[in-house]
């Protein structure tokens, strides 16, 4: 039983790292609109997806303040736990397609760098510790919908890595009594994601007049959370939660990858000549689904966002914001050469099958 610490929420001191990540921006900028006495810091690297025009909206708000560095580095992570209330982790290494290329940076930062922040709580005390998890710890399902006690299957470098981190917890909650919460949220969308992830990658694209690569047969289920639907459960179970417990997070909207595309074909008035089939990732996992029970029927929380709402907001923010993505795109040699390497053509096209009803497989 892990001891439940009474968290005095007048003038929180919250350690967010990963805060200039897609997010962790907007999770700031929601507690801050929330909860405009408490105090945070933004312990970030800044890789390739962190990016401070994120926050440039808040960047003189006096209770914000930015420190660049690494979660892996026990002396910033020390300094910075010491007066802290609560730690809230986003940091982490995130795409599946750049963990088969480049795995080690996933176990560095999401196993190494999970361990690092645990021993602070450990030392310093932190009256709680949440956790950023995923619903890919699970691995896909063909029916049914997993729950906090489904087994964790991961099938990518990344799932693995954050599954890894998971299981570090769990033996801190175990042998050191300590107060962690571990939340696994779904595939988030939404303002500010990094352009290599399919929605704004698609929407970009499709600005651009380039043609959007697609994956395999297109039929690939994902269950799509608006991010500020995400950002207030987030809140709730770091509030909220009991420690040492786990809350999946999600909003039931599951999609085949090919109605998703079309959908912004439509929104953005493209043909679908603009769907470039390419080759299929290794491990591409066929269908993710979360039940969402516990955090609605115990903590209360539930989403706000109809799914066909946001995604139109959405493509709408990623139109009127192109100097955020176009800087990206167009000056980031990372992103040109990722690119080139990722997609390459297939001869498989991509249209649903009768038999694939939404979520069925």
């Amino acid at each position: 039983m892990v001891a439940q610490k009474r968290l005095v929420t007048g003038n929180m001191k919250l350690l967010i790292t990963g805060g200039a990540g897609f997010i962790g921006s907007n999770f700031i900028r929601y507690i801050l609109s929330k909860y405009p006495s408490y105090k945070i810091t933004n312990l970030d690297k800044l890789t390739y997806a962190g990016n401070l025009d994120n926050l440039k909206d808040i960047a003189n708000n006096k209770n914000y303040t930015f420190a660049k560095g690494d979660i892996c580095n026990p002396k910033i992570v020390d300094k910075l736990t010491k007066k802290c209330d609560m730690i809230i982790n986003f940091a982490a290494e995130t795409h599946v397609d750049r963990s088969i290329l480049y795995a080690g940076d996933f176990i560095q930062t999401d196993v190494y760098g999970t361990y690092t922040l645990l021993e602070a709580v450990r030392k310093n005390k932190v009256p709680r510790y949440v956790h950023i998890s995923t619903d890919e710890v699970y691995g896909s399902i063909d029916s049914g919908s997993f729950t906090e006690q489904s087994s964790l299957k991961p099938n990518s470098p990344y799932s693995a890595s954050k599954t890894s981190g998971d299981m570090l917890i769990r033996s801190y909650i175990k042998t050191y009594n300590l107060p962690c919460i571990i939340v696994r949220p779904s595939n988030n969308f939404g303002p500010y994601q990094y352009p290599e992830k399919v929605i704004p990658l698609f929407i970009t694209n499709l600005i651009e007049n380039k043609q959007i690569p697609l994956y395999g047969d297109g039929l690939n289920v994902r269950d799509w959370l608006y991010v500020l639907d995400n950002c207030s459960a987030i809140s709730t179970a770091a509030h909220n939660g009991k420690p040492g417990e786990i809350y999946n997070i999600s909003a039931g909207n599951e999609i085949p990858n090919i109605e998703l595309t079309k959908t912004l074909l439509s929104l953005l008035n493209k043909p679908d000549s603009f769907i470039k089939p390419v080759q299929d990732r290794p491990g591409h996992d066929r269908r993710y689904s979360i039940n969402s029970d516990k955090i609605k029927n115990e903590l209360g929380w539930k989403p706000e966002y109809k799914f066909s709402e946001a995604i139109r907001s959405t493509v709408q923010w990623y139109v009127d914001n192109k100097n955020w993505w176009m800087k990206i795109k167009n000056k980031s040699a990372d992103y040109k050469k990722y690119y080139k390497e990722q997609y390459k053509p297939t001869n498989v096209l991509c249209h649903p099958r009768k038999d694939s009803g939404r979520g069925s497989r």
